[in-house]
């Protein structure tokens, strides 16, 4: 792989103004595919859930799934869109070989959903994101590329299809050009997935586990010079596949393309795959232009026309929109709205609500997700939710620290063999003897060692500086492995020396 010379960011930023779009795939979590019966279950044998229509065979005919239309709707009212009052599928025609039929039923100039938006909010400034579509579509196969260093089919030993995924109904998310973000681009980027991400789950229209290939981010980004007005030659770097790695995707093409024009090269208009190891884009094909992809309609579905009873019967149907809980949980937990940016910026919103409703505080659920567990996120290059400890292990851990049985030291212990896939924190506790030493005898036999061995702080103590005390604390948790109750070591040993505290 050949690395192109990048600009540095701040330099780059300073002489060109960059324009995002970002097309978001949702895969839809009905319970069968777009067009057909077969089911959408993740996970099943390779092509096993498949039938002559998703596999494109002969005389077979498709039907619209009306969970699909009816999900569609609903994802346009959340996003503020305008829902057509009559709209048709069109074939989009293009070899490749997860393509069943070689070409893909979708929706091209009369979308479901289109002119809406949505607010996002970035460093304390609100964008509002403009929403050219939404609409209807189906998703392709998947192709695993077997052999070769890079996962891809160039230098692959064979390469194999399955049809399972074929079929499953897709929502393309399509934004307006983005503009005047500036340099916080790249967080403009990543805050709009996460919010439309949010969106989705709040709807109950898809898991949106971008992990599971759910929801997946096609980033377009171009540069101008400042004080231009006519964008830039655009890249599309595809299928991006987590909230870091679209921030990281866009701030590494808005270099790379800093860098051929300062050197006078012109930027080319492609699709560009994202490398995740190495954190750079590499040039895939030349993009293709609408006209290019032969649309043309779907002679074998009908027109989909909503009515507009229904389309109001949907808008009844719709939950608390993320932004208002974000405002609404804000104000049960008494955060500041520095607090709350801090949160959502981590990306640890949703866990640490699931954590209160499990029953922890919210001041120590967010202290554990946004210290230990962000940490060991940052150091794992992950997202915070994606580390394998659930939001209800973390509240027995705060309850075992509330009821004595841990401090933090052993709490981290505990964190840490969850994460390595011991069990769940009880187990761990066990297995790894971490509960606190708090009986009387144990501890006792610990302070009298700790005194015999400091005489000379023990003096200082009867002297009346209590606050020598802390040494022999600390020789006590050393003792005993960090696992002594603290409080009640210093209780003791004020006792022994008899000293009032």
């Amino acid at each position: 792989m050949t690395l192109q010379a990048v600009l540095d960011y701040d330099e780059a930023i300073a002489k060109y103004d960059p324009v995002l779009g970002l097309e978001v795939h949702v895969e839809l979590g009905t319970a069968t595919k777009m067009f057909c019966g077969c089911p959408t279950g993740f996970g099943a044998e390779p092509n096993s859930q498949v039938c002559p229509t998703c596999l494109g065979l002969p005389g077979s005919l498709p039907v619209v799934n009306e969970k699909a239309v009816e999900s569609a709707i609903r994802i346009g009212l959340a996003l503020n869109c305008e829902i057509a009052q009559w709209c048709r599928f069109s074939r989009k025609n293009y070899f490749y070989p997860d393509m069943p039929k070689n070409f893909q039923i979708s929706q091209y100039d009369e979308p479901i959903c289109f002119n809406g938006w949505i607010d996002i909010e970035v460093e304390g400034r609100t964008f509002r994101i403009g929403i050219e579509r939404a609409h209807m579509e189906e998703d392709t196969g998947k192709s695993t590329h077997v052999g070769g260093a890079t996962g891809r089919i160039h230098g692959a030993d064979y390469s194999l299809v399955d049809y399972n995924r074929a079929g499953i109904p897709l929502i393309e998310i399509v934004t307006k050009p983005i503009v005047g973000a500036g340099e916080l681009a790249p967080l403009v980027a990543k805050a709009y997935v996460a919010e439309l991400r949010d969106l989705l789950r709040a709807l109950g229209v898809s898991e949106a586990r971008m992990e599971l290939g759910q929801l997946r981010c096609d980033a377009n980004v171009s540069l101008m010079p400042k004080g231009a007005s006519e964008f830039g030659t655009r890249s599309e770097t595809k299928n991006v596949n987590s909230l870091r790695s679209v921030e990281r995707a866009v701030r590494y093409e808005i270099s790379r393309q800093a860098a051929v024009l300062e050197s006078g090269g012109k930027v080319v208009q492609e699709t560009r795959h994202w490398h995740e190891d190495s954190g750079v884009t590499t040039s895939g094909r030349s993009k293709e232009q609408a006209e290019d992809y032969r649309y043309f309609p779907e002679p074998d579905l009908v027109p989909v026309a909503p009515s507009r009873e229904w389309v109001e019967q949907l808008r009844q149907t719709l939950p608390e929109m993320p932004r208002a809980r974000r405002r609404r949980l804000q104000a049960e937990w008494g955060l500041s709205d520095k607090e709350m940016q801090a949160l959502v910026g981590a990306g640890a919103l949703d866990v640490v609500a699931a954590t209160v409703e499990a029953g922890s505080p919210p001041d120590q659920a967010r202290k554990w997700w946004l210290g230990e567990l962000a940490r060991r996120a940052n150091e794992q290059g992950v997202d915070v939710d994606e580390l394998p400890i659930t939001p209800a292990q973390v509240a027995r851990i705060v309850e075992l620290v509330a009821e004595g049985k841990l401090n933090d030291k052993l709490a981290r212990q505990v964190i840490e063999g969850v994460l390595a896939g011991e069990g769940d924190p009880d187990t761990v506790v066990e297995k790894r003897d971490l509960r606190i030493v708090s009986d009387s005898g144990a501890l006792t036999k610990a302070v009298e060692e700790a005194i015999a061995a400091n005489p000379d702080i023990a003096e200082k103590v009867r002297g009346g500086k209590i606050a020598a005390a802390g040494a022999l604390v600390g020789a006590v948790m050393k003792a005993t492995r960090g696992q002594a109750d603290a409080a009640r070591a210093r209780e003791l040993i004020l006792q022994r020396l008899g000293v009032q505290g």
